[in-house]
């Protein structure tokens, strides 16, 4: 059993063939799919979503690019959505400087007020970082001390991890997971396969970020939760281990950081 931990399954890009794209999941082992909103349109498509498939789950939450006009009804909004049993995270949440689509002060005011949500609601966040490591780490830094016990071990995921080394340490000595996707299969991504080969196993976690970032030897093509084995087969090479090992590894972190039942 695999769990692709972030893949957006409710984008247009699967409205033709969703139901395949699930099931080969299921013939490729991914049992599980996390599907992280971006704004509250896609929330509630994603709602719509773990109501009719039994293996989707959900994160609720404004992606950095959709902060423009977040404001309190928006999070009241967010929150009554969190709430629902197969909502499993805050997300996704961050801060992106790469797409100049929402001012920065809007961002971190959305990504601050979306962290304290999950605090009081007791569930970890999928964090984005594009070209904002500077300004998201002291943030995260600062809002792991006050988390409830619950938290404290398992705060959240730092989403398909492309920072530098430090960032990485920083983000592990914080308590985060770091997820990988299909760059970690790129020909030219050596950097970030050394930082993987460091990452302790017991903090890594598989997503394809689906439709995006599809791995070798699909790039270039629509990404699907299918292709986890991709990313599970590189990393158990960086690893040393078996791919057994690292599948197997994967999953017990998305059950623990996710509080999922492993009899689901």
């Amino acid at each position: 059993m695999l769990i692709d931990t972030h893949c957006h399954i409710n984008f247009d890009r699967y409205d033709d063939d969703r139901a395949d794209v699930i099931k080969r999941a299921h013939d490729a082992n991914v049992t599980r799919i996390i599907n992280p909103s971006v704004d509250i349109n896609s929330c509630q498509q994603i709602l719509d979503l773990t109501q009719q498939y039994d293996g989707i789950y959900g994160a609720i939450g404004i992606h950095p690019n959709s902060t423009v006009n977040f404001d309190e009804t928006t999070l009241a909004q967010v929150k009554e959505m969190a709430q629902h049993p197969k909502i499993v995270s805050i997300g996704e949440i961050g801060l992106d400087y790469y797409w100049d689509k929402s001012p920065k002060t809007a961002q971190k005011k959305a990504f601050e007020a979306q962290l304290q949500l999950a605090s009081e609601l007791e569930l970890p966040v999928i964090i984005h970082n594009r070209e904002a490591s500077e300004d998201i780490m002291p943030i995260l830094e600062e809002w792991v001390k006050s988390l409830p016990d619950s938290l404290k071990a398992r705060p959240g995921v730092l989403h398909s991890f492309s920072a530098p080394k430090s960032i990485a340490e920083r983000a592990l000595e914080a308590g985060f997971y770091l997820g990988f996707t299909g760059p970690i299969t790129f020909k030219k991504a050596d950097d970030l396969r050394r930082i993987a080969a460091e990452v302790p196993l017991n903090r890594i976690l598989v997503e394809t970020d689906g439709p995006f970032l599809t791995p070798t030897p699909y790039r270039g093509k629509r990404n699907e939760p299918a292709y986890i084995p991709y990313m599970v087969d590189r990393l158990a090479g960086l690893k040393q281990i078996s791919v057994e090992e690292m599948g197997e590894a994967t999953t017990q972190n998305a059950l623990r950081l996710f509080n999922l039942d492993s009899s689901d």
